[in-house]
C-alpha cells in the first residue's frame, strides 16, 4: 500500500511538471517577446487575397520565430482570416500582440493628388498610394454608367476628382475609391458654392472647366480672382475666352503626348480645329484641360470685379501678369512680352 501510494504521488507529481512544461511552453509561444528587428517599428502591406504563406514569407525578415507566430495564429483562427490593410509591428511584441494587431488595426494612409491632366495619370498616380492598380482604377473611373448617373461625361469626368489630401485605408479598391471621390466632390459643392455657381449663370462642370484655364494662367493664387475676373467679363460680352493654355491641351489631345512643353503658342495653333481651341470656338471648353485646385474653383466662383479684357504676362514681376480694359493698351503690353520671348530664344 505504501508503495501505491508512492507510485501515485510519483505519478501525479510527473504529471504536474509535464503540465507545466506544456504551460510554459505555451506561455512562451504566446507571450514572449519575437520581434527581430532594431527599428521602433515594421510596417507591412498586405495585400487583399494574400494567402497565409504569403504573409509568412512577409514576417520571416522580421521574426526571431516564424513558427511560434504560426502556432499562435492557427490557435487563434487568424492564419484563416487574413485581412489586407497596412499593420505597423512595434518592437518587442510578443505573437499575441502581433495577431491581434494584423486582425484589427489596419491603419489608414495619406494619399495626395493635384496637377493631373488626364484619368490616367491621375490611375496611375494613386496606384502608386493604394493597392488598386491603375487599370482597375481607370475602368471605375471612365465607367460610362457611373458617369451618365452622375452628371459627368469623358470630357468632364477629370473635374469630379479635387486635390486634396485623404485618408484611405490602403487596401481600399477602385471602386471604393471613386465613389469616396464622388463624396468629396459632392460636400465640397454646398449650397453656398452652388448659390455662387448660379449667380454667374454656370454650372459645377462649368465653373471648374473655367478654374482650370485660371490654373493654367497664373500660378500666383492672389492673382487668380482677378484672371477669372477677366474670362468671366468675356463670357459676359460674347468675347472669345482666346486662352493660350486650351490651344497648348488641345495639341496635346491631338498628339496624345501630355508630356509635351510648350512656352509659345504660335499663329498657326490658333488655327487648330478643336472645341479645346478657345480661339477658334466661343464660350468653355467641352471639360476642364487640367486638374484646377481648390484655390482656382474658388477665384471664379469669388472673382474679383473689375472691367479688364485682356493680360499678358508680366516680364518685370516674373509670375504675374498686366492688364488691359481695350485691346489697344493690351497691345502696348504684349509688345514687352514679345520682346522678352525673342530675346530669349524661344520659339515654341
Amino acid at each position: 500500500m505504501t508503495n501505491l501510494k508512492k507510485v501515485l504521488w510519483g505519478t501525479a507529481l510527473l504529471g504536474l511538471v509535464i503540465c507545466g512544461g506544456i504551460a510554459y511552453t505555451i506561455y512562451n509561444t504566446i507571450f514572449t517577446p519575437n520581434t527581430g528587428f532594431n527599428n521602433d517599428q515594421a510596417i507591412l502591406f498586405i495585400p487583399s487575397n494574400a494567402s497565409f504563406a504569403e504573409l509568412k514569407d512577409q514576417l520571416t525578415p522580421l521574426l526571431k520565430d516564424v513558427d511560434a507566430f504560426e502556432a499562435v495564429a492557427k490557435r487563434k483562427g487568424y492564419a484563416g482570416a487574413i485581412k489586407g490593410g497596412k499593420y505597423a509591428i512595434k518592437k518587442g511584441m510578443n505573437n499575441n500582440d502581433i495577431v491581434n494587431t494584423l486582425r484589427s488595426q489596419n491603419i489608414p494612409v495619406r494619399i495626395s493628388f493635384n496637377n493631373q491632366e488626364t484619368l490616367t495619370a491621375l490611375a496611375g498616380r494613386i496606384a502608386g498610394q493604394l493597392e488598386a492598380d491603375s487599370t482597375d482604377l481607370l475602368n471605375a473611373m471612365t465607367s460610362s454608367s457611373f458617369l451618365g448617373e452622375n452628371g459627368f461625361n469623358e470630357a468632364t469626368q477629370l473635374g469630379m476628382y479635387l486635390p486634396n489630401t485623404y485618408e484611405f485605408f490602403w487596401n481600399t479598391d477602385a471602386v471604393d475609391f471613386r465613389d469616396r471621390m464622388l463624396k468629396e466632390y459632392k460636400r465640397f459643392w454646398n449650397q453656398e458654392r452652388l448659390q455662387k455657381a448660379k449667380a454667374l449663370n454656370l454650372t459645377p462642370n462649368e465653373v471648374i472647366s473655367l478654374a482650370a484655364i485660371v490654373q493654367k494662367e497664373t500660378v500666383k493664387t492672389d492673382e487668380r480672382p482677378r484672371v477669372a475676373g477677366v474670362y468671366l467679363n468675356r463670357i459676359r460680352k460674347g468675347i472669345a475666352l482666346q486662352a493660350d493654355p486650351t490651344v497648348i491641351f488641345a495639341i496635346k489631345k491631338e498628339t496624345g503626348n501630355y508630356d509635351t512643353i510648350i512656352k509659345r503658342v504660335l499663329y498657326r495653333d490658333l488655327e487648330m480645329d478643336s472645341p479645346y481651341n478657345t480661339y477658334k470656338y466661343p464660350g468653355l471648353p467641352p471639360g476642364p484641360i487640367t486638374m484646377p485646385d481648390i484655390s482656382s474653383i474658388d477665384a471664379v466662383l469669388d472673382p474679383e470685379k473689375h472691367d479688364y479684357l485682356f493680360f499678358v504676362a508680366d516680364v518685370s514681376n516674373f509670375g504675374y501678369h498686366k492688364f488691359a480694359k481695350t485691346l489697344a493698351q493690351h497691345n502696348r503690353n504684349k509688345v514687352q512680352y514679345v520682346r522678352w520671348l525673342n530675346n530669349q530664344k524661344i520659339r515654341r
